[in-house]
This record gives C-alpha cells, sequence and structure tokens, in this order.
C-alpha cells in the first residue's frame, strides 16, 4: 500500500473531534509513508487533513473538478493538485491511485464516494480495502443501516466484511494489513 484515498468533509465539523481525527489520520499517513489522495479542496477537514500530511513531510495529491477550482476552495500547496472535468472524473481518478479507501465524518459527498467505491468492490471492480474512521461513533448509524441490510438480504455477508471500522487511524490501518477480499464477485441477488 503506498496511497491511501480519504474522503471527508469540505466543512469542519460542528467539534473538534472531527478536526482532531483529521489532524491525527493525516499525521499517521506522513509517518506511514503513505500518499494522501483526496478532493484537492482547502477547506475543511479536507484542507486540515491535507496541511497535516504535508507538515508532517508527505506527500498529498488533490484531485478537484474545474468548477470547484473557479470557486477558490482548491489547495494549491499541494504536492501536486489535478483539476478534471467533473465530479464523476474526480472519484474515478481517486480510485485509479489509490490502494485503498478512507472515510472520515463527512456529508452527501462523503456517503456518495463511499457508496460508490463500495458498490465498485461488491461488483469486482477493485479489491482495495475501504474503511471508515468512526469518530466518537459518528458513523453508528450508518454502520446500523449497513447491518440492517445484510439482516434483511440485502448485502451479502462477505459484501458487508467489504466495509472495515476502527476508531483510530492506526486500528484502521492495522485492519487494512490484514484485509483479504472475497472471491464473491456477483451483484446480491
Amino acid at each position: 500500500m503506498r496511497r491511501v484515498c480519504v474522503y471527508c468533509g469540505s466543512n469542519p465539523g460542528r467539534v473538534s473531534l472531527y478536526r482532531d481525527a483529521a489532524t491525527s489520520l493525516g499525521e499517521v499517513l506522513a509517518r506511514s509513508n503513505l500518499e494522501l489522495v483526496y478532493g484537492g479542496a482547502s477547506k475543511g477537514t479536507m484542507g486540515i487533513l491535507a496541511d497535516a500530511v504535508l507538515a508532517g513531510g508527505g506527500r498529498v495529491t488533490g484531485i478537484i473538478p474545474s468548477q470547484l477550482v473557479a470557486k477558490e476552495i482548491a489547495h494549491h500547496e499541494l504536492s501536486q493538485l489535478e483539476v478534471v472535468d467533473s465530479m464523476h472524473a474526480r472519484k474515478a481518478r481517486m480510485a485509479e491511485l489509490a490502494d485503498a479507501f478512507i472515510a472520515l465524518p463527512g456529508g452527501y459527498g462523503t456517503l456518495d464516494e463511499l457508496a460508490e467505491i463500495l458498490t465498485w468492490g461488491q461488483l469486482a471492480m477493485h479489491a482495495k480495502p475501504c474503511g471508515l474512521i468512526n469518530v466518537d461513533g459518528y458513523f453508528d448509524h450508518l454502520i446500523a443501516h449497513l447491518d440492517h441490510a445484510q439482516a434483511e438480504g440485502f448485502l451479502k455477508p462477505s459484501h458487508r466484511a467489504m466495509l472495515l471500522t476502527a476508531p483510530t487511524a492506526e486500528a484502521l490501518l492495522e485492519a487494512f494489513r490484514d484485509f483479504q477480499v472475497s472471491t464473491e464477485t456477483k451483484w446480491s441477488d
């Protein structure tokens, strides 16, 4: 694993725990010599994360749609900033570059990116680990929903197991090291 894609918010969140988690993840990535791939913004937990990786001497690649550059939210101090035509192109490029995927607390964009990359894994379009850093229980309701979807027959157990969860960056990266992709490639019946 060389590059980790992180999905997180363009807002900082209501409490400092979310900002602290972004900083901690950035520090862990830099210490672990793992390059950050992310959405390229300078704002919110996205900017906090990128700044922490850079401050730790790490490398950061941002992928941002041209319409967001125009709104002046692009982070221009990155190791590399790629400007793409659309949100879809952004997600595809981040997936292409990354060896693993992490979601920090965020809103619709974070959920969209996480759901799409999990779906791609479910369809065997990639075999890369995906996980959540469950900061102070932020994702508890999502985790419960996915468990319910499995119980109701909408997710196979092997597909539900594709999403790893941990309370800290260190614990999630350790879980990634032990990750085994399922040999089951068929979409849920």
